[in-house]
């Protein structure tokens, strides 16, 4: 560390310059990441969460509208919670499970209803919710982590919601642009252009 001081001075003081006065460190992300050596640790404008997409999502979304939620997106609740339901026939199971995807469907309409084209949600995101947002081009991001999701409603200027009846009420993120990038062999989700300028991420390599 000694032989790359000057180098690690340089990332310190243009993080905090970047606070233009404020004192809420928050606002500086630390992380972590394997390969290369101690002088190629950076500085990156903005946010990155540790997280991949899924297969056949958007990889970038410029004027990014997000929405940060910490809600469950699966109401089969039999599934989550290992209840059991007696039924006397098949029709009515599959009634049963048609009215649970038809609730999940209303929920996933709710969200877009808010004019995202990002949605980011603590809690995981099942295949069904998952291909509903793919198919209308919005990145669903899915079990990011409780530090990431407070972090990123800071940077971005977003409310963290449970609930989607109130659209008007409801404060989305923003953000320039959000694409996957590659930090080393790892993938990582990049948030640039934050509503807080002042976002920034420290990238430790070694």
């Amino acid at each position: 560390l000694s032989q790359a001081k000057d180098h690690f001075a340089e990332i310190a003081v243009n993080a905090v310059l970047r606070l233009k006065g404020s004192t809420n460190l928050d606002h500086i992300q630390i992380i972590k990441k394997g390969g290369g050596s101690l002088k190629d640790s950076v500085l990156e404008e903005g946010f990155i969460l540790e997280k991949s997409l899924g297969v056949g999502q958007p990889k970038r979304i410029e004027n990014a509208r997000i929405v940060v939620a910490n809600t469950p997106m699966d109401t089969d609740k039999v599934k989550i919670y290992g209840a059991s339901v007696k039924v006397d026939s098949l029709v009515k199971s599959a009634a049963i499970e048609a009215a649970e995807r038809d609730k999940m469907l209303q929920k996933c309409e709710r969200i877009l209803a808010h004019g995202c084209n990002v949605f980011i949600n603590r809690q995981l995101i099942y295949n069904r919710p998952e291909q509903f947002f793919t198919e209308r081009g919005v990145m669903a991001i899915e079990h990011a982590d409780f530090d990431g999701v407070e972090r990123l409603a800071l940077v971005s200027g977003a409310d963290i919601l449970s609930t989607f009846d109130d659209p008007a009420s409801a404060t989305l993120g923003t953000a320039a642009l959000v694409e996957e990038a590659m930090i080393g062999e790892d993938t990582v989700i990049r948030f640039s252009g934050c509503a807080k300028r002042e976002a920034c991420t420290v990238v430790l390599r070694a």
